[in-house]
């Protein structure tokens, strides 16, 4: 069953483009993880997951679904294996349910953020550059706080 349900999110995520990129304390500080062309405009790229333990989330989502990591100091570890690419960030009072970090890739930052912003969204990090890219995050109507990135210029 755990392989059905793992290749069926696979599917899924593949057929949406999903792949990943994140950060370290609130601040992306690596750069993104990509998957051949499967970055795609406007598309849930990946998520984070707040934590007061880093250590403990891998050893709880590794021993109970077999997902895998790759650590980027202390603060922060990516994950692999889940269907689509994500991290664990370490926050201090980090709360069950609530710290889900939604990520969405941009081919225009800029008119994302003024898409967003029009549609009624409120921005609530600013734009900053990150190695590899630039981001900012946003609020939607129901205060759901989620982020968009775009690739670094060449």
């Amino acid at each position: 069953m755990h392989s059905i349900m793992r290749n069926c999110a696979a599917a899924a995520a593949a057929a949406l483009g999903l792949v990943g990129c994140g950060g370290a304390g609130g601040i992306v500080e690596r750069l993104p993880v990509e998957t051949g062309d499967a970055v795609a405009h406007h598309k849930i790229n990946y998520v984070e997951l707040k934590a007061s333990d880093v250590a403990a989330m891998k050893d709880f989502y590794g021993a109970a679904f077999g997902w895998t990591f790759v650590d980027y100091g202390p603060d922060y570890a990516s994950f692999e294996g889940a269907g689509l690419d994500g991290g664990f960030e370490r926050v201090d009072g980090a709360r069950a349910g609530g710290g889900t970090l939604v990520i969405l890739y941009s081919d225009d930052l800029e008119a994302s953020r003024k898409a967003v912003t029009d549609a009624g969204g409120v921005i609530s990090t600013e734009p900053f550059d990150f190695p590899g890219g630039r981001r900012f995050h946003f609020t939607d109507p129901a205060g759901n706080e989620l982020a968009v990135w775009t690739k670094a210029a060449e």
